[in-house]
């Protein structure tokens, strides 16, 4: 899938095409060495987290060096040409299930009212990643005002790095659009860390995941748009940064009925 992307083949690549929006895509975990590509910068923590039913998910040092790469490569990128706004989407496997777990654990909501079933699994298998998500919280009973602690014991890299970056972008003015509840989570640990960047988030599109509707009310934020989507790689972001685009034209260069006359007429 990774190579995809740099291929310009996912669903991503196109609609960034079509919007006329950069693409960057980062490693920060993939169980994979990929060979030098200029088109993939390398943020690897290490190679996927472990099993967050048997130990932690990361080491505290890998949960800091997580935000800060992510923080690391919205300066690396808006050094080099100022970003206008970013986009946060991801790419990984079984995230919806740690996603879930951290909301849970921050919002106080069941795992049953917040865990969706993914890249759709039947019921068996939905009850399966509750009592999963279950097991992993009263393992590690991660602090619920303590991100850093919350990430290293049930979350994951691609989480991390999401926040870390919104972390950057809000920190230098820069507005972001999140996609799904992989990057809803990414936001809800930045939030965490400080609430002041909720006035810099948009909600790119609302998720057929339960648990994003709870995240999102967590931070006071509400979806742009609401197509049934459960795509990921930031799809719903990129649509919605079309939407903000065309707000921001409406409100610079559509006149007023004053302006145009309108108003006050016999």
């Amino acid at each position: 899938m990774v190579y995809n992307f740099l291929n310009g083949g996912a669903a991503i690549n196109v609609l960034c095409k079509h919007n006329k929006i950069d693409i960057k895509i980062i490693d920060i975990g993939v169980n994979f060495n990929f060979k030098n590509n200029e088109k993939l910068i390398d943020k690897k923590i290490n190679k996927g987290t472990k099993n967050f039913t048997k130990t932690q998910a990361m080491t505290k040092e890998e949960a800091i060096q997580t935000l800060q790469n992510g923080i690391n490569v919205f300066n690396e990128i808006n050094n080099k040409k100022k970003i206008d706004i970013i986009g946060l989407g991801d790419m990984g496997i079984g995230n919806t299930t740690s996603s879930s777990a951290i909301i849970s654990c921050i919002t106080g909501i069941e795992p049953e009212k917040c865990t969706g079933r993914g890249t759709g699994i039947d019921d068996a298998k939905l009850q399966n990643k509750i009592n999963i998500i279950k097991k992993a919280i009263s393992l590690h009973n991660p602090k619920k005002d303590d991100a850093v602690d919350i990430l290293q014991k049930i979350g994951g890299f691609e989480i991390g790095g999401i926040a870390g970056t919104i972390l950057a972008a809000a920190y230098n003015k820069i507005p972001i659009v999140i996609d799904g509840i992989i990057s809803t989570t990414g936001a809800i640990l930045a939030y965490l860390l400080n609430p002041n960047v909720s006035d810099y988030i948009f909600a790119g599109h609302k998720s057929v995941e339960i648990g994003q509707k709870a995240a999102l009310n967590f931070m006071n934020l509400e979806p742009i748009l609401d197509l049934n989507m459960r795509l990921g790689e930031g799809t719903g972001a990129s649509l919605a940064i079309n939407i903000i685009d065309a707000s921001c034209k409406i409100m610079r260069e559509m006149a007023s009925f004053e302006d145009a006359g309108v108003s006050n007429k016999d």
